[in-house]
């Protein structure tokens, strides 16, 4: 193949643009009900992401890259010609790094999952023929989208639930959340762990049996208990906060358990949604590698996870905070004890999807899970004006990528073609 140095070289950069907005859009998912909640400040919340994401992209990232990156579009088609599948790639990376940008400055979460599906569709649909695309594939990525927001909504009503019956609506509030907040504590330490024994750390070399699995995410999540009850016995209760909001102190409870949930929520996004980013980005280099073969299979450079966890990083520390406000103050009015059930449900769903392969859209989810919690409070709970804006750009996001990727597609194929 000619210009075989241009394409990598675009692949890297349009895949880090993409990352990026990733980092300034999706990001604000895992931090958002942290930051809403006032359990964590922005530059805290920052820092946990920074990490969390970054670990979770480099360690757990690679079991979904698989379903973004041959899934979608009919390789068999394109053996003769290897390099519309390559302006494909690079124009889909494009034209969802810059829909993100748009969403981001106006503080939309939308969802990458949506973008980078939406673009890859619009490519292979009007580029190549509407043979290309595999419809069954994308049917059952658009059907994920609908059930993901749905088991997090109620995954999070029932958390929440639980949170009132055992916490919130007994006579000793703050005695019953000393010793129930351990355990959802606990359950969050071992939720994350164990998805990560299961699916994640194939590609780093560590292949565990189902019983060692099981016995390390215990362990961890016990490890993760023991801190947490550390720095809730640290805490300075004040009764008087109490009168002027009954759960002032019961809620400085819920404020630790909220940090292990966006460590658990950060980790399980950047697991899940660094393959829109590098899924193309891995395409197009396996193309030029092996000469124009596309490979059913290929390997994934650890180099290009590294990429994707730090693009990541970077949109979220130069344009995260526009998201993270709608997320996490807007939708509904969020406490730590509310946060926490969001987050736990969300990223249970998340760790779950990412375990099957599917590309579900965080967003979504996120939301689900943050509208469960409103439910479970009553509807007026809920700004509906603000859930109306969200789903607007959720309808918008699929046609937006697809149609700059046509565009950008095109291009790319009058100046290498």
């Amino acid at each position: 193949m000619e210009f075989e140095f241009y394409y990598i070289a675009m692949a890297c950069i349009f895949g880090l643009f993409m990352a990026w907005g990733i980092g300034a859009n999706d990001v604000a998912n895992a931090m958002g009900t942290s930051v809403g909640s006032g359990a964590i400040t922005i530059k805290q919340a920052v820092i946990i992401a920074a990490i969390f994401e970054f670990a979770g992209a480099f360690l757990a990232g690679g079991q979904v890259t698989k379903t973004i990156r041959k899934g979608i579009v009919d390789a068999e088609l394109l053996s003769g010609t290897p390099e519309l599948l390559v302006f494909g790639m690079l124009a889909a990376l494009l034209a969802a790094g810059i829909w993100l940008l748009v969403a981001s400055r106006h503080g939309w979460p939308v969802s990458t999952t949506h973008s980078i599906v939406g673009a890859i569709v619009g490519f292979a649909a009007v580029g190549i023929g509407m043979d290309a695309v595999k419809w069954g594939k994308v049917g059952s990525i658009v059907m994920s989208w609908v059930i993901s927001p749905a088991i997090a909504g109620i995954i999070s009503y029932w958390l929440f639930r639980s949170v009132q019956k055992f916490i919130l609506n007994t006579d000793d509030p703050l005695g019953n959340a000393k010793r129930y907040v351990p355990i959802y504590i606990f359950l969050a330490g071992f939720i994350m762990a164990l998805v990560t024994m299961f699916k994640g750390l194939k590609h780093v070399g560590l292949d565990l049996t189902t019983g060692q699995s099981y016995s390390l995410a215990v362990l961890i999540g016990l490890i993760v208990m023991f801190i947490g009850i550390y720095f809730i016995r640290k805490l300075d209760i004040d009764p008087n906060a109490d009168r002027e909001f009954h759960f002032a102190n019961v809620e400085k409870v819920f404020a630790v358990l909220m940090v292990v949930t966006a460590c658990g929520m950060a980790f399980a996004h950047g697991s899940n949604d660094v393959a829109n980013a590098i899924g193309p980005v891995a395409a197009v280099i396996s193309i030029v590698d092996s000469g124009g073969q596309i490979s059913q299979k290929s390997v994934l450079p650890a180099w290009v996870l590294l990429l994707g966890g730090g693009g990541i990083v970077a949109g979220l520390l130069m344009y995260g905070r526009r998201v993270i406000a709608t997320v996490g103050k807007h939708i509904t009015d969020l406490t730590p004890s509310r946060g926490f059930a969001c987050e736990l449900s969300a990223a249970t769903t998340v760790v779950l999807a990412s375990g099957t392969g599917l590309p579900i859209s965080t967003t979504h989810t996120l939301v689900g899970a943050v509208l469960g919690v409103g439910l479970a409070r009553g509807i007026g709970a809920l700004n509906m004006n603000v859930v109306r804006t969200i789903f607007l750009s959720w309808i918008v996001t699929l046609p937006a990528g697809a149609i700059m990727s046509i565009l950008f597609f095109f291009t790319l194929k009058g100046m290498f073609g």
